[in-house]
């Protein structure tokens, strides 16, 4: 069986959302409704004060943010929406910043920034914006700046910006790499519970539950396309006289040895499962009657050449097989039964031997 999910790395985790987590192109559009009606509401204010400029580039914000989010409905691109998002804004706020509008009150807009910054994009995007942008406003308050742009902010109030915007942005980096570690965490954790609920504890292998799920998407397979498959189960012999003789101990590291074997001598399409104690199934997709039972005397013969190193020695073991191919239109349980009725054959008739 397949362990992505334990195995998936931290960046591609990140990727998905935890339950009551906005997700990040719901989000821009929501942001994008409350911006283009206040972008229009302070075109109009400037268009009152006679300022000829900034009414149609505000109006022109508006339409572009606008059609970010249509692009978005037609095309579902969430990378290229968040990009235009974050471009748009940023040219906006520098605007809004360099130009004094609102008589230089508009800059305080820049502390919407950090917060949405952080949470629509990686980090690292993050603090190269933010850090970018803070250069930026240091930049516009500096000597350099009085010379290009000529703002109208006091220098109390230039001293106040500087360290408000930037006691925002730690905060918000800081807040936001709390959020991932504990929605990183979160997937963890759920990723370790998928896993355990479909894998055996001491062999890593499916449990029964998985494998009749992987059973029951085979055989929906195998209805649509006609595609056969076969069964094999498989049972370690006289089982019982091993724990008796050395210990339940051993008994584990030969019911583990076996499940190595299995991982070893089978195909990575194959579903490998402990089906109960000592017995395993194996579900071989695509695979006729006498290729499965050449598979399952592979197998057996290369369990029956492995040891367990005891305090007493090496032991070997054995195992027997059923195999059953699907037919016709019969049910799992019944090639279920099959294969079952096939495994106490080979039990009958002196084990270490496979039966179909």
């Amino acid at each position: 069986m397949s362990q992505t999910t334990r195995n998936t790395p931290d960046t591609e985790l990140s990727q998905f959302r935890v339950k009551g987590e906005i997700p990040v192109p719901v989000l821009i559009n929501w942001l994008t409704t409350v911006a283009v009606p206040l972008l229009v509401f302070f075109a109009w204010r400037s268009g009152l004060r006679n300022d000829p400029v900034t009414p149609p580039l505000l109006i022109g914000f508006a339409v572009m943010l606008a059609a970010n989010s249509l692009v978005y409905w037609l095309s579902s691109h969430k990378t290229h929406q968040r990009r235009g998002f974050i471009a748009l804004i940023t040219v906006l706020f520098t605007y809004l910043a360099i130009h004094a509008v609102e008589d230089g009150s508009a800059i305080l807009w820049l502390f919407a920034y950090p917060p949405i910054i952080f949470y629509i994009s990686e980090a690292r995007v993050g603090v190269a914006a933010c850090s970018g942008g803070f250069a930026a406003v240091i930049l516009l308050f500096s000597p350099l700046g009085n010379m290009l742009f000529e703002p109208p902010y006091s220098s109390s109030f230039r001293l106040t910006m500087i360290f408000a915007l930037s006691f925002e942005m730690v905060t918000c980096y800081i807040l936001d790499q709390s959020r991932r570690r504990s929605k990183l965490g979160l997937l963890k954790l759920a990723a370790d519970f998928e896993y355990a609920a479909k894998h055996d504890a001491l062999t890593g292998l499916a449990n029964r539950r998985e494998a009749l799920s992987q059973l029951d998407a085979e055989h929906q397979r195998y209805l649509r396309n006609g595609r056969l498959f076969s069964v094999v189960l498989l049972d370690i012999d006289l089982f019982k006289s091993v724990n008796d003789n050395y210990g339940h101990h051993v008994g584990d590291e030969l019911i583990t040895l076996v499940a190595q074997t299995l991982r070893e001598q089978c195909r990575k399409v194959d579903t490998l499962a402990r089906w109960g104690g000592e017995e395993y199934l194996i579900l071989l997709p695509e695979t006729p009657s006498e290729q499965a039972l050449q598979t399952a005397d592979r197998i057996r013969q290369a369990i029956s050449e492995a040891s367990v190193n005891t305090g007493q020695g090496l032991i070997k073991t054995t195992v027997s097989a059923g195999v059953a191919t699907i037919r016709r239109s019969e049910s799992i349980d019944r090639l279920l039964q099959r294969s079952d009725e096939a495994l106490y054959q080979a039990k009958s008739e002196g084990r270490n031997r496979v039966c179909g």
